[in-house]
């Protein structure tokens, strides 16, 4: 018996290469959805009691590959991203538009990939509450998150966001509404 498990190979662990997968001009497709609740940031006593959901489908390129040194190497990832925002009842609204988004993954612990994001963009919306009241506005947001590779291309992720909603002084009022969001998706990457 063990001279019969002596001449069985040994397995292997599949070994994640970053370099690989964040090869300079790889692409990388994500679809992704969220969920936020309204943050009072400046502590107003009226506050239009609002939530949201969304979905979207990022197109990126990595321009650069894997760059930086021990802690900080990681890959830089630029795109574009269609995103739907709905706003439920009690208001049944929408917000829809093109997002420019970045986001900087951290590549020091193998298949856990965590990262830093950031998007913005302009849309049009049908969301008219005392704190915005336009048919158009911007979204930006700023977060941080974490995916893990299920396989060498595919990732799943999970993370928070910071977002705001304001038309910028386009149309009055513009307090804006700042939100609490958590995201989740799936990425492939293209080499």
């Amino acid at each position: 018996m063990i001279l019969l498990a002596s001449t069985v190979p040994p397995l292997r662990a599949a070994a994640f290469d970053a370099n690989t997968t964040f090869a300079k001009g790889a692409y990388v497709l994500s679809g992704e959805g969220s969920y936020g609740e309204r943050l009072n940031r400046e502590g107003f006593a009226e506050l239009t009691d609002i939530n949201l959901w969304n979905v979207g489908l990022r197109a990126s390129i990595l321009p650069f590959g894997v760059t930086g040194p021990g802690a900080l190497r990681g890959a830089l990832e630029a795109g574009l991203e269609p995103l739907y925002q709905r706003y439920p009842d009690p208001h049944s609204a929408f917000w829809a538009g093109l997002m420019l988004a970045t986001r900087y993954h951290f590549l020091s612990l193998g298949r856990f990939v965590p990262y830093l994001e950031a998007a913005g963009g302009p849309g049009g919306t049908d969301l008219n509450v005392m704190e915005i009241n336009s048919n158009f506005s911007f979204v930006v947001w700023g977060g941080a998150g974490a995916s893990v590779f299920v396989t060498d291309s595919t990732a799943v992720y999970a993370g928070y966001r910071y977002e705001h909603n304001s038309n910028a002084g386009t149309a009055s009022p513009n307090r804006g509404l700042d939100f609490h969001v958590a995201v989740f998706g799936v990425s492939y990457y293209l080499r």
